[in-house]
């Protein structure tokens, strides 16, 4: 069982005992937190928090318990109901909310569950916010409303709807271009809110020939959620079989985009920032901000543009601050996560699609042909569990420590930098678990640096059960 709290949200596996897994004891705790900090944020204020959730089975008890809480601190929800991630967000600017709650455990299994905490701008809360809440949490210092002063819920179910909408109203977004284009798109909806979402998206765009897989948003996921490619066979062998020009697929919560080419092959989603990113230049030149974990083939094309690329911290809040710092045009991290400045300032995998076709319909090239155009970098992802009493910052500083020879980032984690290969090792934001990321020319490389590293930090740790 696990429960993480970090700027990522709360996190955690259902069951359990209370502060061992997400309990309702815990998403009560959490909430009225949540709830405080905003009543003091907004002093004197009649508030307002707009809810949404993925189609995990867990997700309607975990909303009415939200719900409930925040009612129970006066404030009022705009409940959405099943909805994307960067839908909430979306919404929260749309009605001038205060804040806003995504419950939605993103690419984590089903059996567990997070809530994602907004402020009123519809961005995710950053560290000094997420910190201030966790205090309020720890101390119990809640602040709840006499029955009068209750809050009130409303329902709105035409949210999707306006966040496509938008979409395709954008300048960037050319819908006769990909309505000419014809094409035939796999989409697995991985069985929650993608499923709905995306085919409307397509068909929003002039795609008329959609063949779903995955789409009945039960909450019963057909294979993991994370869009990696050992859990897109079938979306692999259904593109090749069918004759179908591209696969997409999207996580829970519908933040990440990871894409598959005609010849079922991965176009990779480090590259679906990189091809986003190279259509947008194009017509919108400016910086570029990616994470310290994703491939540098985004500062190449940035270069391409005789624009500037900029690395964050991990984490969509960090990336998000960093844009603003340098007022970057897109920016994202490299699993699959598309954000653009104009439209808002989180990861949307569906502004994502919606860019990729255009950029795919107005090349004239297939989409193996396109992920061809660009340079080509190769990552070995790792993750390595640990229990509690593994000592994450000690194995980090003595890591630092050996390689002190070699251009060492400490900003998130340990980056080492060896040429023009590169690892970088850092701990989770939402799983128990140390990332080792390695990205070199060749995938032989690549995981041959990523052996090294954890061949060093082996010692250290204690294997999580």
């Amino acid at each position: 069982m696990a429960l993480i709290q970090s700027i990522s949200g709360i996190r955690g596996t259902l069951g359990d005992l209370p502060g061992e897994g997400l309990t309702p004891v815990d998403i009560v705790k959490f909430v009225s937190a949540y709830g405080t900090w905003l009543s003091d944020r907004f002093k004197n204020r009649k508030l307002t928090v707009v809810v949404g959730r993925d189609a995990r089975v867990s997700g309607r008890m975990v909303n009415q318990i939200v719900t409930g809480t925040l009612m129970g601190c006066g404030i009022d929800i705009l409940d959405l109901g099943m909805v994307s991630t960067p839908t909430v967000e979306i919404a929260i600017a749309e009605e001038q909310a205060q804040g806003g709650i995504v419950i939605t455990a993103s690419h984590n299994p089903s059996n567990w569950n997070a809530l994602k905490l907004l402020n009123e701008k519809g961005e995710f809360v950053n560290e000094k916010d997420g910190m201030a809440i966790l205090l309020l949490a720890e101390k119990s210092r809640y602040q709840f409303v006499q029955g009068a002063n209750i809050g009130h819920m409303v329902t709105d179910n035409t949210f999707s709807g306006k966040h496509i909408n938008k979409i395709v109203e954008l300048d960037l977004v050319d819908r006769d271009a990909i309505d000419g284009a014809n094409f035939k798109i796999v989409v697995d909806g991985i069985n929650s809110v993608g499923g709905m979402v995306v085919p409307e998206l397509l068909r929003a765009l002039g795609v008329q020939d959609i063949i779903e897989i995955n789409c009945i948003p039960d909450g019963n996921f057909a294979h993991n959620p994370e869009p990696l490619p050992e859990h897109l066979e079938t979306l692999s062998q259904t593109v090749k079989r069918t004759g179908a020009n591209l696969g997409i697929v999207v996580d829970p919560d519908v933040d990440r985009l990871a894409l598959v080419n005609e010849d079922g092959s991965m176009f990779g989603e480090e590259y679906t920032l990189v091809a986003v990113a190279d259509y947008v230049l194009q017509h919108k030149p400016g910086n570029t901000v990616s994470n310290l974990s994703s491939t540098r083939a985004l500062a190449d094309i940035a270069g391409k543009y005789g624009c500037n690329h900029f690395v964050s911290a991990v984490g969509e809040v960090n990336v998000v601050e960093m844009m603003k710092q340098k007022n970057a045009v897109i920016g994202g991290e490299g699993n699959g996560g598309v954000i653009l400045s104009e439209f808002h300032y989180g990861r949307d995998a569906l502004v994502g699609i919606a860019l990729f076709l255009t950029h795919l319909a107005k090349s004239g090239l297939s989409c193996l042909a396109l992920r061809r155009s660009y340079p080509d970098y190769y990552m070995s992802k790792n993750k390595l569990p640990f229990s509690s009493d593994t000592d994450v910052d000690r194995l980090l500083a003595e890591i630092k420590k050996r390689f002190k020879d070699h251009p060492v980032n400490d900003t998130d984690g340990v980056r080492i930098d060896f040429g023009k290969e590169w690892v970088h090792l850092r701990k989770s934001n939402t799983e128990p678990i140390i990332r080792v990321y390695a990205e070199s020319d060749s995938m032989e490389h690549a995981n041959s640096l990523a052996v090294t590293i954890i061949n060093e930090i082996t010692p250290f740790l204690t294997p999580g059960k």
